[in-house]
């Protein structure tokens, strides 16, 4: 969207092969980098708008954006914490919610609003079942054992089996031990 308002996007991101596919698709309307402390340090403090969305699938985002680089930050920008469900991804994020969205940190406006989708219900329940409808089908059809063995991407997705947890980084994010998923 705001490439489409010509404004001046760039994307940062650990992936060579998505920065390239996002630089083919959109050529030089949209700049790309990849992620080191000095590229992001260096953006966060030239922006006038941050938007921070790190997913680490099962675990905590990792704080990419430290207080120091809020404080060189010119006054007046904005940064929005997508991964605020995930404990966010600036130091200084805190969750806030839809009726109180927004707080001031030297002189920096944060949005940290979590389950930011709860603003646009009927649309966003849409999407979610737009995405997770074919893997309720899979499972009613075929079962969760073969639906899983046949899925490698819904196999992922199992978290918990039997009382024990067989995702690492659910693991490693509650300090609990990992089991094996199913064979």
């Amino acid at each position: 969207m705001a490439v489409g308002l010509q404004a001046d996007v760039t994307v940062v991101d650990r992936s060579v092969k998505r920065l390239r596919e996002l630089a083919a698709l959109f050529g030089n309307r949209l700049k790309t980098a990849y992620s080191t402390t000095d590229a992001v340090e260096q953006l966060v403090t030239e922006a006038d708008v941050v938007i921070g969305a790190v997913l680490v699938p099962g675990a905590a985002a990792p704080r990419l954006v430290t207080r120091h680089m809020v404080a060189q930050m010119k006054p007046s920008s904005v940064m929005v914490d997508i991964s605020i469900d995930q404990g966010g991804c600036f130091e200084t994020s805190r969750p806030t919610t839809h009726a109180e969205p927004t707080y001031v940190v030297d002189g920096v406006i944060h949005y940290c609003v979590t389950n930011m989708p709860g603003a646009v219900p009927r649309t966003s329940t849409y999407a979610l079942t737009n995405a997770t409808l074919p893997f309720v089908r899979a499972l009613a059809a075929e079962g969760w054992r073969a639906a899983l063995a046949r899925d490698p991407h819904l196999a992922r997705g199992l978290n918990v089996h039997e009382g024990e947890i067989t995702h690492e980084a659910v693991a490693r994010a509650l300090e609990l031990p990992v089991h094996v998923a199913l064979e």
